[in-house]
């Protein structure tokens, strides 16, 4: 490309000696314009390229058969424009609320358990498999083709719940068949109450107004700020809201869990499993029978900031990596898989540890069964009343101050479950649906091959930390209409 402009002047005479100066100059000016329409145009195709080398590549790594799973249908451009958010997502799928909420009722009234005819119906101790779903529909795609290609897992039932009514959503877990399936809706989301509680209402208090001048405009939840001094916001504890109400309805209100005394894991619709997950859990059941009877949760996840991914035999190796890390995190990395994860993570595949329950980083992949849920469900007041709009936060209140037992979990060394979404509730980025990460995991999971199934498990326990101080809630849950649906999710007919 030319750096400089290079300025011309020519007289009158200066026309007449040279006639095709003029010519020459707008030539000139034309192929300039030419070359840069061209590099624009490649820079754009190199730009756009990555995403598409990116899908082939996944696509590559998953089954013919299973790829039905990650087509989306054509979606009808009248509907999609019909109330959008600020992302531009159809708030309503193009239909009225009216509707949503009488399909809504249908299914939760219904019940209906698909393909039971093809696999038995439900044991009490089947494994129950519950994913929180939102609107993040891509990453719910490659979660059901992890999940595919589980080995065992006909022979759970997978318990989708939703808290946005949407009919390709609709479409996608209705055509699993390879397990049995239900699909429940939360029946309090923001889609069906966009203007009144627990939606955001024109009445309630800006987040960040004080309370001297709620007080002064009459807002609804003028006398409830959090203990930061701000005021709800329905986009955030809807999340907590959701995870309470599935575990209720799972637990207590399902007809087909009346009798269950298996475990229940819970997903989310951006994580990603292993082939092994359910024999490893079965493993990690069969172990804390025998060397750990206080373990009352079992974690599949592992957060991999801090992972030594070289094993405890290249000391030096490792701490180079780690500097590295450390310094890669120094960027302003965001905080997902935006590093290198080496296959030989997976040395440590037959590795559990027993250590206290932190929600920070045993909140992915967790399980439980119903008697520890009898002792959450006791502290539900503590739970719902907790000034924190995260489920895990709340949960770990009620480990420290209201359980008689204390939650403590048996965790893997080498993950079983994933976390591939590039956003969430505390980090956006430009391309939320980027699927880049899942590449990574794919990757590591192929190279990671030969040390799946382990025969048995080896448990070691953390040795015990130093007592720490309760730290302070993160707010955004001070008003007392959501502490007061939160109890009502509790009553066993509502």
């Amino acid at each position: 490309m030319v750096g400089a402009v290079v300025m011309v002047r020519v007289t009158v005479a200066g026309r007449r000696r040279f006639p095709c100066l003029r010519s020459l100059l707008l030539l000139a000016a034309f192929g300039f314009l030419c070359l840069q329409l061209h590099v624009s145009n490649l820079a754009t195709h190199e730009t756009t390229s990555e995403p598409a080398n990116d899908t082939v590549l996944i696509l590559s790594m998953v089954p013919q058969v299973l790829h039905k799973f990650l087509t989306s249908k054509p979606r009808n451009v009248s509907q999609s424009l019909n109330g959008t958010n600020g992302n531009g997502t159809s708030m309503n799928g193009g239909l009225p609320i009216r509707e949503i909420l009488k399909s809504i009722h249908k299914y939760n009234q219904e019940q209906v358990v698909h393909n039971e005819d093809i696999f038995g119906p439900i044991q009490n101790d089947t494994l129950i498999i519950v994913i929180q779903v939102h609107t993040r529909l891509v990453y719910l795609r490659h979660l059901i083709v992890s999940l595919a290609q589980a080995r065992d897992i006909d022979s759970t039932l997978i318990v989708f719940s939703h808290d946005y009514y949407d009919p390709e959503a609709n479409d996608l877990v209705q055509s699993v068949d390879f397990a049995r399936v239900m699909q429940i809706f939360y029946p309090f989301s923001i889609q069906t109450h966009p203007d009144t509680f627990p939606g955001q209402s024109k009445d309630d208090c800006p987040r960040d107004i004080n309370v001297q001048k709620a007080q002064i405009m009459k807002c609804t939840n003028a006398e409830h700020p959090d203990l930061y001094g701000h005021y709800r916001e329905a986009k955030f504890t809807q999340t907590k809201h959701h995870w309470w109400w599935k575990a209720n309805r799972v637990f207590n209100q399902l007809e087909v869990t009346r009798n269950h005394t298996g475990l229940v894991l819970f997903l989310e619709e951006d994580h990603y499993v292993a082939e092994d997950f359910i024999h490893v859990l079965r493993q990690m059941q069969g172990a804390c029978t025998i060397a750990c009877p206080q373990c009352n949760i079992l974690s599949l996840g592992t957060y991999l900031k801090t992972y030594n991914y070289y094993g405890d035999t290249k000391k030096k190796e490792a701490a180079r990596a780690l500097k590295r890390h450390q310094t890669l995190s120094a960027a302003a990395l965001p905080p997902s898989w935006a590093f290198q994860i080496l296959p030989s993570l997976y040395q440590h595949y037959h590795k559990a540890e027993v250590t206290p329950w932190v929600s920070s980083k045993h909140n992915m992949g967790m399980g439980f069964n119903r008697s520890v849920w009898a002792e959450l469900h006791r502290c539900a007041r503590h739970f719902c009343s907790y000034d924190d709009y995260n489920w895990d936060w709340s949960l770990q209140q009620l480990s420290q101050q209201c359980l008689q037992s204390k939650l403590v979990a048996i965790v893997m060394r080498a993950p079983r479950v994933f976390h591939i979404g590039e956003c969430g509730v505390h980090h956006k980025k430009a391309n939320c649906e980027s699927t880049s990460v899942i590449s990574k995991v794919q990757k590591v999971l192929a190279s990671a091959a030969r040390h799946l199934y382990p025969s048995h498990l080896t448990i070691t326990f953390s040795s015990p930390n130093k007592k720490h101080k309760l730290r302070k809630g993160n707010g955004g849950w001070g008003d007392v209409r959501d502490h007061q649906l939160c109890i009502n999710m509790t009553l066993p007919h509502r």
